[in-house]
């Protein structure tokens, strides 16, 4: 399925007011919604960090839009099981419009639970094991499970949907794509150099075909990154000051406070958001840049505008980018 996204910012926005936006989303037609799972923004002046899993309901009510979650970590403040039930909830109340998007996470999210908080490889393990404890749990069966990162006793999902919902990993690095081809349904991954995702694709493609399943026919999702304003200064300006976490070209996963992160803010530059950000008011640098991912074989791409004016987005976006899109 080709569709364009529009990405649900938890970190900037109320959650009524993120409802209204894919209210106007689904009729200017963005096809669906992925939506952040974070505990903290990612900067206090972002202002804003709401329980998604309690908004995906309203949004299934209010909508007709697929929405998922862009990404829920497994084993810190959810264990797998709850992850589970609650995928499975949305599911069968929304037959066909759910999906679990799942990431290794982060630690300003997920060290508030006061686990140690160890290093990536550990990460992936513990996001490995709790695919396979969700998907055993939606065979509708009981299941114990005894791991090296989890335990599970005598846990049954009742309430369960005529099908599973597919689940979707959000990965960057080429282990993770291997697995994601292997023990999912689809992948989710960020703009970045051509090489480098054809590289992820590569490594997904033989996963999936290692595990007996047809690359050809599993989702390939890509989100990017935009800030659009009525002139090129007020997009990069509103990109920095929106959203600087996205001119930060390191590894943040590490990083635990978003006071830490606004005393790094202080040091992006608007240089910093170049290949990382698009920042403009050219819409047609828009349509360019967002075909040419449609282009490399992505057959949905999820568009976050960074910036605060959602409306005008939206707006032109229906208007301007979605009609000349080729899928």
């Amino acid at each position: 399925m080709s569709n364009l996204g529009y990405a649900a910012s938890f970190e900037q926005f109320h959650p009524n007011d993120l409802l209204e936006y894919c209210k106007q989303a689904e009729k200017v037609g963005f096809g669906v919604v992925t939506a952040s799972d974070h505990f903290h923004p990612w900067v206090p002046s972002q202002g804003q960090s709401a329980f998604v899993w309690s908004w995906m309901g309203a949004l299934g009510q209010a909508t007709s839009l697929q929405f998922g979650t862009g990404v829920t970590p497994p084993g810190w403040r959810y264990h797998p099981a709850i992850i589970a039930q609650a995928a499975a909830t949305l599911e069968a109340m929304y037959p066909g419009r759910f999906f679990l998007g799942l990431g290794a996470g982060e630690a300003l999210n997920e060290h508030i639970v006061g686990d140690y908080w160890p290093e990536a490889p550990t990460r992936l393990e513990r996001l490995a094991e709790a695919i396979e404890i969700i998907e055993m749990l939606f065979t509708g069966k009981v299941i114990k499970h005894q791991g090296k990162h989890f335990r599970l006793e005598s846990a049954r999902l009742y309430t369960l949907p005529e099908n599973p919902p597919p689940i979707y990993v959000a990965t960057s690095g080429p282990i993770m794509a291997g697995r994601t081809g292997k023990l999912t349904d689809g992948i989710i991954t960020v703009g970045a150099a051509d090489e480098k995702l054809k590289m992820l694709m590569e490594r997904f493609e033989k996963g999936a075909r290692e595990a007996g399943k047809d690359p050809s026919s599993m989702p390939r999702i890509l989100q990017v990154k935009v800030s659009y304003a009525k002139t090129d200064e007020e997009a990069i300006d509103a990109a920095v000051r929106d959203w600087p976490n996205g001119g930060m070209n390191f590894p943040k996963a590490d990083i635990r406070n978003p006071e830490d992160f606004a005393a790094m803010a202080k040091l992006v530059r608007p240089e910093n958001f170049k290949n990382r950000v698009l920042a403009t008011a050219d819409l047609d640098k828009h349509v360019e840049y967002i075909q040419h991912f449609i282009d490399l074989g992505f057959g949905e791409i999820h568009v976050h505008n960074v910036n605060r004016d959602q409306g005008q987005f939206i707006e032109a976006y229906g208007k301007n980018v979605l009609p000349k899109l080729n899928w």
